[in-house]
């Protein structure tokens, strides 16, 4: 109570407080806005270049080239899935072939300091357009969720993009993941991006930047 204060007074009073909770609020909502617009910017950095990958005599011949990040190291993935006993050719099929597209090289982050892959995975010419042979990729994963697909463009490539949400049944777990199709005169190109958990994921985001990129047609 406002001892000695008349209405005026104390409507005086109220303003203040008012314009005083109001620019709390305001000023709140800025910091929000900010922290929201780093997070995109970190999420968008990219990393500096260690090499190009995907041409003839690279580590991993690819229909397509990119640039890998300093001190990634590159594999090249073998898509056949001979195996001794039924159950192993199974469990060799389920790991090297998802929806339309077959293991085809592994770029470790290992060396760089983080626990993850850049993946990417190929498949036989057709007529699917990139958003097509992506989302036929993300549905063959099972524990997905919450998929944001858009557009971008690089190199002179229009392809198709994804972020969502892997949950693991095994570990209870959660985490972001995300992959870019493209179509090429040899065949679609999907690459993705996992990690140990999210943390590790958003961590190499720059390095998956990079590569986007840089994407062009080999």
């Amino acid at each position: 109570m406002l001892v000695g204060a008349g209405a005026a007074g104390r409507r005086a009073v109220c303003a203040v407080a008012l314009a005083v909770v109001l620019t709390g609020c305001s000023a709140g909502a800025e910091d929000d806005a900010k922290a929201a617009e780093s997070t995109s910017a970190s999420a968008a950095s990219v990393a500096r270049s260690g090499g190009s990958l995907g041409a003839k005599g690279s580590d991993c011949e690819l229909p397509v080239t990119f640039d890998i990040a300093e001190e990634w190291t590159a594999e090249a993935v073998d898509g056949s899935t001979e195996a001794d006993g039924e159950l192993a050719e199974e469990l060799a099929d389920a790991l090297l072939h998802q929806g339309p597209v077959t293991a085809a090289c592994e770029v470790d982050a290992k060396p760089a300091g983080n626990i993850g892959f850049l993946r990417v995975w190929t498949g036989e010419p057709g007529d699917d357009d990139a958003r097509t042979v992506l989302k036929a990729f993300v549905a063959a994963e099972d524990g997905v969720s919450k998929e944001r697909y858009r557009t971008f463009t690089t190199g002179g490539l229009t392809g198709a993009e994804v972020e969502y949400l892997y949950t693991s049944e095994i570990l209870e777990e959660t985490k972001e993941e995300r992959a870019l199709a493209v179509t090429t005169p040899r065949g679609p190109v999907v690459l993705h991006l996992g990690g140990l958990d999210t943390e590790e994921h958003r961590a190499m985001l720059p390095a998956y930047e990079l590569a986007k990129k840089t994407l062009r047609t080999g």
